[in-house]
């Protein structure tokens, strides 16, 4: 692979390039032009285009021998039209990329009532934005088997980084579950995310499916009160699911109504990755020290 392409340039692709930009020409494509200097100064070579425009998609056919996808889908349906129209756009020219790379969520297991989860469960995504997920998940690795391309997917759980914990939250006093009604959640640090999905450009199989998760294990509130004692500020308070509900959005409640624990065995084993930051507690010690 002489060149890559990275669709949703993005947090965790500014985290990647460092890496990818030593290996390869890498380019990346771009919503706004205000976002290309960020790409340049990181080495890209920055491509102006629209996930939601299939007339400016033209021009990555036949650009890059690897792709990693990280774009999320729109806000809304049922489906996801950007994937589609990536898809249509890498398959329309002479040469196809040899592989795909696509970080998408483990909101697609749905609530498993907090049992442990590996990639055999099937999909049963209760969400709108977890159906768009599995959408697009499909979509990609038939496009893998119809088209000889090694496609690789990464189940995101909840990303975090020095920059992206929820402080503002727990300065505004947000409730979270009472420890008997609580949900079992998971994490995986930014920079981990990045380092995964360019391993995954290597060593993953074709159509394989990885829990892109941390070993953390832990329970929602527990989380947000590990990151409030490191940042010296007052823990959330503690209601009921009936309390909690006048207090937040619909989209936060969504999240603290599906209860998992991931297995991440498959990814160490095959991805054969050391996590820079296994624990929750190891990536708030890295950001406390930044």
């Amino acid at each position: 692979m002489k060149r890559i392409l990275i669709v949703g340039s993005g947090d965790v692709a500014l985290r990647a390039l460092p890496w990818l930009t030593r290996r390869f020409r890498v380019f990346a494509l771009v919503r706004q032009p205000e976002g290309c200097a960020a790409l340049r100064a990181a080495g890209a070579i920055p491509l102006l285009g629209d996930l939601d425009d299939r007339r400016g998609l033209r021009r990555l056919a036949g650009l890059a021998d690897a792709v990693l996808h990280f774009a999320p889908p729109p806000a809304s349906g049922p489906d996801d039209p950007r994937t589609k129209r990536l898809l249509a756009a890498l398959g329309s020219g002479k040469s196809l990329p040899q592989g795909v790379v696509y970080i998408s969520t483990t909101g697609v297991y749905g609530d498993c009532g907090g049992a442990r989860v590996d990639e055999t469960r099937p999909c049963n995504a209760q969400t709108a934005r977890g159906q768009r997920r599995v959408a697009a998940e499909r979509r990609l690795r038939a496009f893998g088997c119809r088209a000889g391309v090694r496609v690789a997917v990464l189940r995101a759980p909840g990303i975090y980084a020095a920059d992206r914990l929820p402080l503002d939250r727990l300065r505004r006093g947000d409730p979270v579950l009472v420890a008997d009604e609580d949900v079992h959640t998971n994490h995986i640090h930014a920079d981990d995310l990045a380092r995964l999905a360019c391993l995954a450009l290597y060593r993953a199989p074709a159509g394989r499916v990885y829990n892109a998760s941390d070993d953390s294990g832990m329970k929602m509130g527990d989380y947000f009160d590990a990151v409030a004692d490191a940042f010296a500020l007052a823990r959330p308070p503690r209601m009921t699911r009936a309390e909690i509900a006048t207090r937040l959005s619909p989209l936060t409640l969504s999240f603290m109504g599906e209860s998992r624990r991931l297995d991440n065995r498959r990814l160490k084993r095959e991805l054969r990755v050391r996590l820079r930051y296994p624990t929750i507690a190891d990536g708030l010690r890295a950001a406390t020290a930044a």
